[in-house]
């Protein structure tokens, strides 16, 4: 996207319902927010192709499919240059527990949020496949003991 685009209350509208619920059809989503679908389609069209909206994902109940402990940990490289960032992205997206990997600035060089199916799985996967990734030293833990979704700035 190559700039802000300007948005007027039926896209804010569209993108709140959206964000509830990204599977919604066109038709729907105008009767929703009081367009026809056809001038509703061709928003969500002018959204996609300005960048606003980059994907439609579907989200997993992580703990009903046995993944019952999320951790977020700081990743705090060794060694810093280009050479180990990549070596070090590169390993660590091949963890399939690795649900993000986030490069960040600050303490920490990288934030990554790792799920695992109890406390001792998590441990397996920290110490065999995480502090065994090359250019590991630092590492901080945070278990996630509960989460609110925010629908974002839109409201």
């Amino acid at each position: 996207m190559s700039g802000v685009i300007d948005l007027d209350a039926a896209d804010r509208a569209i993108l709140r319902a959206l964000q509830h619920d990204a599977t919604l059809k066109a038709s729907e989503l105008g009767r929703r927010v009081g367009l026809s679908q056809p001038a509703c389609w061709r928003r969500i069209k002018r959204l996609s192709e300005a960048g606003v909206l980059c994907a439609r994902r579907l989200d997993l109940d992580l703990e009903a499919l046995g993944f019952g402990v999320t951790v977020f940990l700081g990743v705090k490289l060794a060694l810093k240059g280009r050479v180990s960032l990549q070596d070090f992205e590169r390993a660590v997206a091949a963890i399939p527990e690795v649900q993000t990997v986030e490069h960040v600035l600050g303490l920490y060089d990288f934030r990554l949020r790792v799920v695992a199916r109890d406390l001792p799985d998590f441990e397996r996967v920290l110490r065999r496949r995480i502090m065994t990734l090359p250019g590991v030293g630092q590492v901080e833990a945070n278990v996630l003991l509960s989460e609110e979704r925010r629908p974002g700035p839109l409201g």
